[in-house]
């Protein structure tokens, strides 16, 4: 499902601001790897939205997390930003719902590695899942 809604979004302490005006999935995904968990303290939610749309205003910090993606945060007050493969030049931007107001009542698209979940986050409803060796089958970069 794409969607064109203009989306304004910031960090906690309101230094960076984030603006989609263009093609974006509003629907988040979550992940459950390991990476994703130490990053974020349990599920690491995004939807996706392309180069061309996203806008960012203010200092970003990025660190390489693995040889393929970067994440990024706001080096101020550590707002997490958004996740991106930085081997593909026109990559999308794996943005974090929680910076924009406009998510609170976007549904589920997805969830991956769904057997390494901690048993505090489950999620229930109808989507997509698929567990680490699923995903990994599939997907080049894992």
């Amino acid at each position: 499902m794409k969607n064109n809604q203009a989306l304004s979004g910031s960090c906690l302490c309101g230094g960076i601001t984030v603006t989609v005006e263009g093609e974006h999935d509003p629907r988040p995904g979550a992940c459950h790897c390991q990476l994703c968990q130490r990053w974020t303290g349990g599920v690491f939610m995004s939807f996706t939205a392309t180069p061309d749309a996203v806008t960012v205003e203010g200092p970003v910090t990025r660190f390489q997390s693995t040889p393929f993606a970067e994440r990024a945060f706001c080096g101020t007050c550590g707002t997490h930003l958004w996740m991106r493969n930085t081997d593909e030049a026109e990559a999308e931007y794996d943005l974090m719902p929680g910076l924009f107001e406009a998510a609170h009542d976007w549904p589920l698209r997805s969830e991956i590695y769904t057997d390494r979940a901690m048993r505090a986050i489950r999620f229930v409803g109808d989507h997509l899942r698929k567990s680490e060796a699923e995903y990994e089958g599939s997907n080049p970069h894992a």
